[in-house]
This record gives structure tokens, C-alpha cells and sequence, in this order.
């Protein structure tokens, strides 16, 4: 007997996967944050369930990552916008 019953996927890790493209698209930082969360509460869920009966670890996988690179890349655009500004104002204040 063939039976087609598939597998359901953690609604937590499509939620990882969605904030994370949001994340890019929609709602910077706040996205990102959600995406991280949300990806690793999915996976330990998926690790915790019998193994087989869920699914999803792949797309939170996928909204870590877009979320963690969001992060990364925001606290890069601010850091290089303190020093730049900051040597700026540095320059600024020792012109004589």
C-alpha cells in the first residue's frame, strides 16, 4: 500500500526564513532579529521531534543566515560610518 502522507514542516522555520528575507527587504533590523530567534528555536525543535517527523531544517538554516549577514553587515555600515565621521570630526577640530 502506497500511502502519500508527507512529513509537516516546523511553521517556526518557514517564520526563520520569511523574517529573514523581510529582513532584506522589508524590516531591517527587527526582521533579522526575528529570523535568528525563530531559526534557532526551529531547530532545536526539529533536533527534539523523533527523527522523521518533522521538517524544515534547511529553512532555518536559510533564515539564520540571511539574518546573521544582515547583522553583520548593519554593524559594519556602522562602525565604518563612526570612523569615517569620526575622522572627520577629528580633522575638523585639528584644522588650524
Amino acid at each position: 500500500m502506497n500511502s502519500n502522507v508527507s512529513t509537516p514542516t516546523n511553521p517556526t522555520a518557514i517564520a526563520s526564513l520569511v523574517f529573514g528575507i523581510l529582513s532584506w527587504i522589508a524590516i531591517p533590523f527587527i526582521g533579522a532579529l526575528v529570523a535568528i530567534v525563530c531559526g534557532h528555536l526551529a531547530r532545536g525543535e526539529i533536533r527534539r521531534a523523533p527523527p522523521g517527523t518533522l521538517q524544515g531544517d534547511g529553512l532555518a538554516v536559510g533564515g539564520l543566515i540571511l539574518g546573521y549577514l544582515h547583522i553583520v553587515i548593519v554593524v559594519c555600515f556602522v562602525v565604518f560610518a563612526f570612523m569615517f565621521l569620526g575622522g572627520i570630526a577629528w580633522f575638523a577640530a585639528h584644522l588650524h
